[in-house]
């Protein structure tokens, strides 16, 4: 059974090494800061939650607070994302290939942008 759980873990430690190359790739690669954002915020979270499950197989001892991080990774990781490409939006960084803009209204109130984009 121990053998099980070992195994398990290296499952999550590559999985999570996994989600965490890829954010780093798309941080490189992708060409704006929205993309980008995308990248590191959804995959990062990931990453990071393999890791933490992978801790918690390996160090049974550790799992209260595991799951804690876990649940504040979920709630805070979108969040977090979320405010950094409106505050992006605010200070005028643009889009590399917008086929649409849906705040463009709801930060400047201007109809025709919006419809420009369309």
């Amino acid at each position: 059974m121990n053998t099980f759980f070992q195994l398990l873990a290296i499952i999550a430690i590559l999985i999570g090494t996994f989600f965490s190359f890829v954010g780093v790739l798309g941080y490189i690669r992708l060409p704006d800061v929205y993309t980008r954002l995308h990248a590191t915020g959804k995959v990062g979270v990931f990453g990071v939650l393999f890791l933490l499950v992978a801790a918690i197989v390996d160090i049974p001892a550790i799992w209260g607070r595991s799951v804690l991080l876990i649940l504040l990774l979920i709630v805070t990781g979108p969040v977090t994302t979320h405010i950094l490409s409106g505050v992006a939006m605010r200070l005028g960084l643009p889009f590399s290939e917008a086929a649409r803009n849906d705040m463009a209204t709801a930060v400047t109130g201007d109809e025709s942008e919006r419809a420009a984009a369309d």
